[in-house]
């Protein structure tokens, strides 16, 4: 499976926030991109391991987010 993760720099924590969007408070962070990377992919299958064990079905949503970036 793949999911959409949004990472966004905190410069007071000296590091990355990730955050997928498609489950609601699954969020993790890590000092570079791919520690916070590794974390947030734990976090998720953390995640889909809950659902499973109380035998809720992982549906996955049909909407496709794009984060971008617009010079002004």
């Amino acid at each position: 499976m793949r999911f959409q993760v949004v990472f966004t720099f905190d410069e007071g924590y000296g590091g990355y926030f990730a955050d997928a969007p498609e489950l609601p408070a699954c969020i993790s962070q890590g000092k570079t991109i791919e520690e916070a990377t590794e974390n947030v992919r734990e976090a998720i299958q953390g995640y889909l391991e809950v659902l499973a064990e109380r035998g809720e079905p992982y549906v996955p949503e049909s909407r496709f987010i794009l984060v971008g970036e617009v010079a002004v």
